[in-house]
């Protein structure tokens, strides 16, 4: 019981560390291509995207060594330092190197820094209770994911880009506070050390472990698709003007604040298995009515991409139970493997897209990527539960 309640005290400040964090690149995020675009060509932005993604997934390789010789604290402080210096660089750049070096910097430690959170708060978590925690702490996040649309468009329109980086920056400061003021001098496990090859062959020969992993790259591929393409199909090919397109997302959204803790304490008691199913199913439904519905009527667009993200929100926290059921805070090239998913997604996802617009339209990206949501059952239906 003493345990369990330092363990509370911990994933608290946690949950607030989460929620800043979360809010500080948050905010900065649907507006980076925009900024970007000033200072290079719109078709230079994705391979400066693709860039960043292949060097995240370097880091993630090399992040295993980095926290068995600094521990997780100093890492996560250091990399949270690194990211202030990268958002100093976005606000004082006066050239395109300087530019593009500080949001490379940025991407690849935001990335990293959210691996050592989730490494944290695997940490202070009990697998029995594995479920509502990733629920609270995914809730807790998209929250600030939520309300970022609103407030950068508010400071953008009083400060400019200069002030969207800036309150960015400032929010890190509080976070760092409380790394090193509430979390310094805990006892770290000894993190496994295991060569990129044979941490591959430890996921591969794990039924369990290998599904859930192609799991997250799923629903990473589908993130990347539908983040890059559904604003282009609904403004270009539906018609919507952006004020519209706005209204659409925000709604969107609500399934990741409204769903998950509860969803989190359902895996707990139930399993996860039947839910995962039951997500690719919602999502690839939601592809399929995205490609048959021609109506302008944005409510009904609205209730479309609600529902895809019903099936996402059900796939993200129910993945995250599982792995973390399986995983703990030692194996942290297994979870490096687990957060490369992101990246590798947003490096693959436009190559594949690029290749199938020489044969098809939008729908037809639409219509594939729910046939790859079909594709996840074949992982979630074989998986044991983790009850």
């Amino acid at each position: 019981m003493p345990q369990e309640k330092t363990f509370a005290r911990k994933r608290a400040i946690l949950y607030v560390i989460g929620f800043i964090f979360n809010l500080s690149y948050a905010i900065p995020a649907y507006i980076n291509s925009s900024f970007l675009s000033g200072f290079v060509s719109e078709k230079l932005v994705g391979i400066i995207y693709a860039a960043s993604s292949i060097l995240a997934i370097a880091a993630f390789m090399e992040a295993p060594n980095v926290l068995r010789k600094f521990g997780n604290v100093k890492t996560t402080v250091g990399l949270l330092l690194l990211e202030l210096l990268s958002l100093t660089g976005l606000i004082w750049g006066n050239d395109t190197l300087a530019i593009i070096s500080s949001f490379i910097l940025n991407f690849v430690t935001v990335a990293l820094a959210n691996y050592t959170l989730d490494i944290f708060l695997e940490d202070f978590s009990s697998d029995a209770k594995t479920g509502r925690i990733r629920g609270m702490f995914l809730t807790i996040a998209n929250t600030a994911w939520l309300i970022s649309p609103y407030l950068a468009s508010k400071i953008l329109g009083n400060f400019g880009f200069t002030g969207l980086y800036g309150i960015s920056a400032i929010l890190l400061l509080p976070i760092i506070i409380l790394i090193m003021v509430k979390l310094r001098g805990i006892a770290e496990p000894r993190y496994e050390k295991l060569p990129f090859w044979k941490s591959l062959g430890e996921i591969w020969t794990d039924r369990d472990i290998k599904g859930i992993m192609i799991i997250q790259m799923l629903l990473q591929f589908f993130y990347a698709w539908m983040v890059i393409y559904t604003p282009i199909y609904l403004h270009r090919t539906i018609g919507f003007d952006w004020p519209t397109i706005g209204v659409i997302f925000t709604v969107m959204l609500l399934p990741f604040v409204i769903l998950e803790a509860p969803l989190g304490r359902w895996a707990d008691k139930n399993g996860e298995k039947t839910a995962l199913s039951v997500g690719f199913a919602i999502m690839a439904t939601a592809m399929a009515l995205i490609v048959i519905m021609t109506d302008h009527n944005p409510f009904v667009w609205a209730g479309i991409l609600f529902l895809s993200r019903i099936g996402a929100a059900t796939v993200e926290v129910m993945a995250d139970t599982y792995f973390f059921k399986k995983v703990n805070a030692t194996k942290t090239h297994l979870i490096s493997f687990s957060r490369m998913a992101r990246p590798i997604a947003y490096v693959v996802g436009p190559i594949v897209a690029t290749i199938l617009f020489t044969v098809f339209d939008m729908r037809g990206l639409f219509i594939f990527l729910g046939f790859l949501m079909l594709y996840g059952l074949r992982y979630s239906l074989v998986i044991k539960d983790m009850k």
